[in-house]
């Protein structure tokens, strides 16, 4: 089943449930004004949402779906958490930036901005360019209400949705950041997901181990970057899970990331950031040579099943100069 939002002039948006083609859509009307509704509720909520996605496939129902007039799935969440779950990035990072982390064998995690995730089509506001513009392919879920406590072994049953997200970084203020001992604030604007939410069987066999096992396809500038496939994760999105809530519940509707998608064969496949690519060159030239984003720079994320399919439509953005405030 995928679900998303359609814009109504609220910050919710109005929930949908589409083809899987991504071409067409029946609105949830009756069943769940919001998805964070539906994610709330959703034992309860979750088959009449099926009956609509079985009627979909029937090729005469459905309004036609225009790409530009969703919101982000869930455009705001009440808690959106990110792992650093590929460890192949992790290690080229921590050379880039010159950080020696204590090995604690537990998942790297961080709180960031959940009030606003922009849409897949959206252009997204930065300050300035000399911050260093970074994308971040990843991807994600969407949970219901987990108990603090709750293990890994039984998390899996809580993941209701998966995401794709590109993990906006400001990547001049997360090193000085780090430094602090505390977490990312001015490094970390809000993400961006990608225009459907749809539920783990959608995948069918891509979906296992608690992985999403398909290559995510991105592209800067109409140039392919990267292609690398999140089955690499060190830590499956179970194991993310059971992280989180070690000493706290996780409400309904929490998002949770893997963190940049990558392989150890970067140097064949490409990378989900630039700032891997970056470290890629610190290893290999001794210095940097990549440039971040400048504004007018577009980047494209995307994942197609096998059958050509793409799972969660394209994240397909343009970055900008926001405005200039007094």
């Amino acid at each position: 089943m995928k679900l998303a939002s359609l814009r109504d002039g609220g910050p919710d948006g109005a929930l949908i449930v589409v083809s899987r083609d991504g071409q067409r859509f029946l609105p949830a009307d009756g069943i769940a004004r919001t998805l964070q509704q539906a994610i709330e509720d959703w034992d309860r909520l979750s088959p009449a949402l099926l009956a609509l996605s079985a009627e979909l496939e029937k090729p005469e129902e459905g309004q036609p779906l225009d790409m530009a007039d969703l919101l982000a799935p869930l455009p705001r969440a009440w808690q959106w958490l990110d792992g650093s779950a590929f460890p192949s990035h992790g290690e080229l990072m921590d050379k880039l930036l010159g950080i020696v982390p204590e090995k604690t064998g537990k998942p790297l995690m961080y709180q960031g901005v959940s009030n606003q995730f922009f849409a897949a089509r959206q252009d997204v506001p930065m300050a300035d360019t000399a911050l260093g513009i970074d994308f971040e392919g990843e991807f994600g879920i969407i949970t219901d209400y987990v108990p603090a406590g709750t293990h890994a072994a039984t998390a899996l049953s809580h993941i209701k949705l998966l995401v794709l997200i590109n993990d906006w970084s400001l990547r001049k203020l997360a090193a000085p950041e780090m430094k602090t001992g505390f977490g990312w604030i001015q490094a970390k604007p809000p993400c961006s997901m990608g225009p459907f939410a749809i539920t783990p069987d959608e995948l069918g066999e891509a979906w296992h181990d608690g992985r999403v096992q398909l290559n995510l396809e991105v592209d800067w500038n109409g140039q392919r970057f990267g292609n690398a496939h999140g089955g690499a994760m060190g830590w499956g999105f179970h194991d993310l899970v059971a992280h989180a809530a070690f000493t706290r519940d996780l409400v309904a509707g929490t998002v949770i990331g893997s963190g940049t998608v990558s392989n150890s064969n970067f140097r064949e496949i490409g990378s989900s950031c630039i700032a891997e690519r970056r470290g890629i060159e610190v290893m290999d030239k001794g210095e940097p040579t990549t440039p971040f984003m400048a504004f007018g720079d577009r980047v494209r994320m995307e994942a197609f099943a096998t059958d050509g399919t793409s799972m969660f439509g394209a994240i397909d953005q343009k970055v900008i100069a926001r405005e200039q405030r007094a």
